[in-house]
C-alpha cells in the first residue's frame, strides 16, 4: 500500500490532469480513494474501472458507470451491481438468470424490479440459496406462494420480508394452513439426527455452530420463527405465546416488538434474562409503569437503556442519572424538554441532573451562561462545546477546572485562534485536547505546529489545511512507523499542499 498515493488520491484539490496521472498507476487501495472523488468524471471513472479491475463495482454503487460503460460478459459483477440499483438492462436479468455461477444468479435474486418471467425462472432455481433469496426480496403474491415452500430456508426468507402479507406470516409462526417443511440446511447435507459441531474444521461447512435436525429441522425452524418474530409485519396477535419462549433468542426479537399488549410489556420487564429487559427498556412502546418498573433493575444496562427512552418520565430520568452512566450524548428526553423544564433541570442542586441539561445545545443564553460557571467539573465539561460562549467564558472555564475540562473546551465551535494556542501550550499537555485543536476549523498554523508534536494529534495536524505548505510538504517524508506513515498519508491529502508537490509525488522515478 502506497499510503502517499492513497492520502493524494483523496486530495480534494488534486488537479484533474494528476488525477488521470494517479489513474495510470492507482492499485487496489489507491483506486477505493478515487472512486469516491466528488470530481470524478465518467472518462475517468471508466478509466479506472478498467485499470484497477476491483474498484469497478465501487464504481457502479457510487453512480460512476452506467450500463453503457459495462460489458456484462466481461464483469458481472459491475452488471450485477447496476441491477441491484434499478440501472442495468433488462436482458441483463435473462442473461444471469441462466448463468452457471450460483453467486450470480443468487445476486440476481435480491435485485429490485425484476421481469416476473425472470422472477419464475428463479423460483425453479435448482439451488435453494437463490429461492430462498427470491423470498427475502419477493413482492408480497410471490412471497405468499414461497411460504408453502417445501425448504425451511425459503420460508425463512419470506418471514423476513417487509413485503410478505400479514396472514401468511402468522402462518408461518403457526404452521396452520401450511404443508409441513420438507428439508432444511442441516439434513441436506447430514443425515438426521445431527447436531454440528462448535468446533467443526471442516473447510466445505457453511454450517453455523450448533445447528440441529432430529427429523424436526429445529434450528431451521427456529430461525424462521426469529426472523418473522423481528418481522413488523406480522400480527401481533400471532406472537403472543412467545412472551415466556424457553428460546432466549425468541424472547429477545419479542420483545423488540412495538405492537404488544401493555401487559406483556410488564411481563417482559421481570424476565430472568438482563438482556430481554434491556430491550424492553428502550422500546417505545412501553409505558410509564413499565418504565417506572424498570428504573429499579439492578442491571446497569437495563437502566442506561431507559435512560434513553424518549418517554422516560423526568423524575424517573433524573433518580437514574444519579447511579447510572449514560454516556455523552444528549439524551432523548432532554432534547425535548419544554423551556420549563430545562430551567428547573438547569437549577437542580444535582450535579447529575445539571449535566444532562447541560448537553443541549440551544439552551437560553442565561441558562447556558449560568452552567459555564458552575461548581462542578462534569457539568462545566458538558456544556464547555455549547456555541455562543465567549472566550473570556471559556478561559474562565480552564483556570476553574484545568485539565479535566481542556478538551472539551478545544471543541467549542467558537474557541478562538488565540485560545486554541493557548490550550496546546497548557502544562501539563492534554493529548485529547490537542487532538481537538487539531481538527478545529479556528486552528492556526502555530497551534497546529504544536499539535505535531504529539502523537496522537499528528495525523489530524497534518491533514489540516492551516498548517504552512513548506511543512505539509516536510511531512511526506515520514517513514518507518506506521504513525508516521499515517502522518505523511494526511500531509498528501492536506488541500493546501503545493501543486509542485504533488507533481513530484507522481513523478516518474529517474532512470538508470
Amino acid at each position: 500500500m502506497n499510503h502517499l498515493l492513497c492520502g493524494l488520491a483523496a486530495n480534494e484539490k488534486l488537479p484533474t490532469e494528476l488525477v488521470d496521472r494517479l489513474i495510470a498507476i492507482a492499485d487496489a487501495e489507491v483506486a477505493a480513494h478515487l472512486a469516491v472523488r466528488a470530481d470524478l468524471s465518467r472518462a475517468q471513472a471508466v478509466a479506472l474501472a478498467a485499470r484497477v479491475e476491483e474498484s469497478a463495482v465501487h464504481l457502479a454503487y457510487e453512480g460512476r458507470l452506467t450500463a453503457a460503460d459495462i460489458d456484462p460478459w466481461a464483469r458481472p459483477d459491475v452488471a450485477l451491481a447496476l441491477l441491484d440499483q434499478g440501472v442495468g438492462r433488462p436482458e441483463w436479468a435473462r442473461l444471469f438468470a441462466a448463468d452457471p455461477v450460483v453467486e450470480h444468479r443468487e445476486k440476481l435474486a435480491a435485485c429490485p424490479g425484476l421481469p416476473p418471467d425472470v422472477v419464475e425462472v428463479l423460483i425453479a432455481d435448482t439451488d435453494i440459496r437463490v429461492v430462498a433469496e427470491v423470498a427475502l426480496w419477493a413482492a408480497p403474491d410471490v412471497a405468499a406462494r414461497l411460504a408453502e415452500h417445501p425448504h425451511a430456508a425459503v420460508r425463512r426468507g419470506a418471514a423476513a420480508n417487509e413485503a410478505t402479507p400479514p396472514p401468511v406470516l402468522a402462518a408461518l409462526i403457526s404452521g396452520e394452513g401450511l404443508p409441513p417443511v420438507q428439508r432444511c440446511p442441516v439434513c441436506d447435507r447430514e443425515e438426521p439426527p445431527f447436531v454440528h459441531a462448535p468446533d467443526c474444521r471442516r473447510r466445505d461447512c457453511d454450517l453455523l455452530p450448533g445447528a440441529s435436525c432430529d427429523g424436526s429441522h429445529e434450528s431451521a425452524v427456529h430461525d424462521l420463527l426469529w426472523a418473522a418474530l423481528r418481522n413488523p409485519g406480522t400480527p401481533a396477535e400471532a406472537v403472543v405465546g412467545f412472551v415466556d419462549h424457553p428460546s432466549l433468542l425468541l424472547r429477545r426479537a419479542f420483545a423488540a416488538r412495538r405492537d404488544l399488549p401493555l401487559e406483556l410489556y410488564a411481563r417482559l420487564a421481570v424476565d430472568p434474562d438482563p438482556g430481554v429487559r434491556a430491550d424492553v427498556a428502550e422500546n417505545p412502546a412501553i409505558d410509564g409503569t413499565v418504565i417506572r418498573a424498570l428504573a429499579d433493575d439492578d442491571s446497569h444496562d437495563v437502566r442506561r437503556r431507559l435512560a434513553h427512552h424518549p418517554d422516560i418520565p423526568l423524575d424517573v430520568l433524573t433518580r437514574l442519572a444519579r447511579g447510572t452512566r449514560t454516556g455523552g450524548a444528549l439524551l432523548p428526553r432532554i432534547a425535548a424538554a419544554s423551556g420549563a423544564e430545562i430551567e428547573e433541570l438547569a437549577c437542580s442542586p444535582d450535579p447529575a441532573v445539571r449535566m444532562l441539561v447541560a448537553q443541549r445545545r440551544d439552551l437560553p443564553p442565561e441558562i447556558r451562561d449560568a452552567l459555564a460557571t458552575d461548581p462542578d467539573a462534569k457539568v462545566v465539561k458538558s456544556v464547555a462545546p455549547h456555541p455562543g460562549l465567549s472566550e473570556a467564558q471559556l478561559r474562565a472555564m480552564v483556570d476553574r477546572h484545568g485539565v479535566r475540562v481542556l478538551a472539551k473546551v478545544a471543541t467549542n465551535p467558537d474557541a478562538t485562534p488565540a485560545l486554541l494556542e493557548e490550550l496546546t501550550r497548557h502544562e501539563p499537555p492534554v493529548p485529547k485536547a490537542l487532538q481537538e485543536v487539531a481538527r478545529h476549523r479556528n486552528a492556526t498554523a502555530s497551534a497546529l505546529l504544536a499539535c505535531l508534536g504529539a502523537e496522537q494529534a499528528r495525523p489530524l495536524a497534518a491533514g489540516h489545511p492551516a498548517l504552512p505548505p513548506q511543512t505539509i510538504a516536510d511531512l511526506l517524508t515520514g517513514t518507518g512507523t506506521g504513525t508516521d506513515l499515517r502522518v505523511a498519508e494526511q500531509a498528501a491529502a492536506n488541500p493546501s499542499l503545493p501543486h509542485t508537490a504533488m507533481r513530484a509525488l507522481l513523478a516518474p522515478p529517474p532512470a538508470g
